[in-house]
């Protein structure tokens, strides 16, 4: 019997207790993961839906992305929350995803009690939910508690991922998110990109992460670190020997002519297991791009690619020369524009493609190309 129950993508309009119910009548209370997204989902559907899931025993991975897609704002706090209470006692559950979501801030509190009393479950998405900066204040204030109820029992937090990109969440909700982020010290993913976070912000969530020793991902794209917000940056990259993959692409990482201390620091071994590196549009000049050829071979041994698309260099600039081909001796890729990147897909695909075998035609059949042959023979050409 399977352990997924799923209806993702199939457009349903879930309204009643009577739209829900045939499609939850022989689901076992034993699945594991239930995907619900591409689906809208209404108040008594979702208390219907509450209901089965607490009945559940074995639930690992709670899949409710895009559920509310033409919903009232009046409809989606009752629908939300009957959906999380029913999940606050579940010890099992590994994931919640409810990115895509339009809550925006005044949806948020009916999240509050799981978010702050569930302390099994390891990985949150919320992404693109239009929280803001109060809504993502709240969001981090309930997390902050989860780690505490942890600390307050001599337990450690069990969270391990933070998906909270494009919400809007800027300045106002950084120091609570720094505090909340500095708490689940076990974090090894973040990622916060395209939130509107801006110096005093970045420098704070810079603070709040340098407590989380084991990161291995980090994501603040396009967010604005400016100064204070590099130099903060740059120290905390030291708290993470274990990162292999940094993204900071468009956060403005340097002054025009200036070297940022985030590439000084990276250039300085701050993390030798680096595999990814993307840094797309900061103002890097040749500077920066011969600096990172520099510390290559010493201090960055793994890393297989780096995303450098649109900073202040041209193709032929004696850096970029130096750290391509330094990167193509290891087997990497230094990736310097879109259309490079697009080419090298290409080719790659044409690669399988001759690698494939010629697929094998049954006896007394035709291939496509002897059908298309026997149709045009058949066609009439008029003069």
């Amino acid at each position: 019997m399977s352990k997924i129950f799923s209806l993702h993508g199939r457009g349903l309009k879930l309204n009643t207790r009577a739209d829900i119910e045939p499609h939850l009548k022989d689901v076992p209370t034993t699945i594991e993961e239930i995907h619900l997204g591409g689906n809208t989902i209404g108040v008594e559907a979702a208390e219907t839906l509450a209901e089965f899931l607490a009945k559940t025993t074995h639930l690992r991975i709670a899949d409710f992305a895009d559920i509310f897609t033409g919903r009232l704002i009046s409809e989606i706090p009752q629908a939300l929350s009957a959906l999380c209470d029913a999940l606050i006692p579940k010890t099992t559950l590994v994931e919640i995803d409810l990115s895509d979501n339009a809550f925006g801030g005044r949806s948020v509190e009916p999240m509050v009690p799981f978010l702050s009393q569930n302390r099994a479950f390891q990985v949150l998405k919320l992404n693109n939910n239009g929280l803001g900066p109060a809504g993502g204040a709240t969001v981090a204030q309930a997390l902050l508690r989860s780690a505490e109820l942890s600390a307050e029992k001599g337990e450690p937090s069990n969270l391990r991922v933070v998906i909270c990109g494009r919400n809007r969440l800027e300045d106002g909700a950084a120091p609570a998110w720094a505090k909340a982020l500095a708490a689940h010290g076990g974090l090894t993913e973040v990622r916060m990109p395209q939130n509107g976070i801006r110096m005093a912000g970045a420098a704070s969530l810079a603070h709040g992460l340098a407590g989380c020793v084991g990161l291995v991902h980090l994501d603040l794209q396009d967010n604005t670190f400016g100064e204070s917000g590099s130099a903060a940056m740059a120290a905390a990259l030291r708290a993470w020997p274990a990162l292999r993959t940094l993204n900071l692409s468009d956060c403005v990482l340097a002054e025009e002519g200036a070297v940022s201390p985030v590439l000084e620091a990276i250039a300085q071994g701050s993390n030798p297991k680096l595999e990814l590196l993307q840094l797309q549009n900061n103002n890097l000049d040749t500077q920066s791009f011969v600096l990172l050829a520099e510390a290559l071979e010493v201090h960055l041994p793994v890393l297989k690619q780096m995303e450098m698309q649109w900073n202040e260099v041209e193709e032929d600039d004696e850096g970029v020369e130096a750290l391509q081909g330094l990167m193509k001796k290891r087997g990497g890729k230094l990736v310097l524009d879109d259309e490079e990147e697009e080419e090298e897909e290409e080719e790659e695909k044409e690669e399988v493609k001759e690698a494939e075998p010629a697929k094998a035609i049954e006896p007394g059949k035709k291939d496509e190309a002897d059908e298309l042959a026997d149709l045009l023979s058949k066609v009439e050409i008029k003069s």
